[in-house]
């Protein structure tokens, strides 16, 4: 059953250790099929170089497991919460990544320092606060999600726009139209980190790029006026 769909989850989830996104099992990788209402994911604990693209797990939106012999990522809530809360995205990536996750246990959102982070996201990637001691009680996973779905109405960010977000005292969110745009936002979302606490340590009181820069380079590639590559 959507055999392409666990085959494009797969290589998603085995791009993670290729760009050194993940230390042993510490990250997952969905994506949501509309047709059916399904989504795939990599299953809890097992590592990549045993995965196989059977062995990615289906789960609808209730969070309820459909197919597969394991046990679906331990992080599944926070995915059916996403894509319930942001339904433009069809893929959504988790990990645990150096530098952005450094950015998230010092409880910090990531200032958009220059360019290359303007090219992906409109301002700064945010840091949303540590689930109180209840919310982690009650359902640590699903309101992982409901905060990031939460803040995001709050503080009026666009998730097209602002495709991740910082967990503080955890790690890193992205999403995407796809499994593997969802990768590609994680990977920038690293970059952008280490680029921004190099800045920092070269000079602490580098400031954000003018926004009339963050404008050009962020809507030279998105909306309607977008010119940057092909046709």
């Amino acid at each position: 059953m959507l055999e392409e769909l666990k085959q494009r989850v797969y290589e998603a989830n085995m791009l993670l250790p290729k760009y050194k996104l993940v230390t042993f099992t510490w990250g997952n990788v969905s994506e949501f099929d509309p047709e059916t209402g399904l989504f795939a994911i990599k299953p809890s604990g097992v590592d990549y170089d045993k995965l196989t693209p059977e062995d990615m797990v289906l789960v609808d939106l209730q969070g309820n497991k459909v197919e597969g012999r394991y046990n679906p990522s331990s992080d599944t809530a926070t995915h059916v919460v996403l894509y319930n809360r942001f339904p433009m995205i069809r893929g959504v990536v988790h990990t645990h990544s150096t530098w952005a996750t450094s950015w998230a246990q010092a409880g910090l959102s990531i200032p958009c320092y220059g360019t290359t982070h303007a090219d992906y996201f409109y301002g700064d990637i945010p840091c949303v606060r540590c689930l109180t001691k209840e919310e982690i009680e009650e359902a640590y996973e699903r309101n992982t999600g409901v905060l990031i779905a939460d803040e995001f109405e709050r503080m009026k960010k666009d998730p097209a726009a602002v495709p991740g977000v910082l967990c503080k005292n955890h790690g890193v969110f992205t999403w995407g139209k796809d499994a593997h745009e969802a990768v590609h936002n994680s990977v920038v979302v690293e970059e952008c980190a280490k680029m921004a606490a190099l800045a920092r340590l070269i000079n602490p009181s580098v400031e954000p790029a003018p926004q009339k820069l963050q404008d050009k380079h962020y809507f030279r590639k998105h909306g309607a006026n977008a010119y940057y590559g092909q046709n």
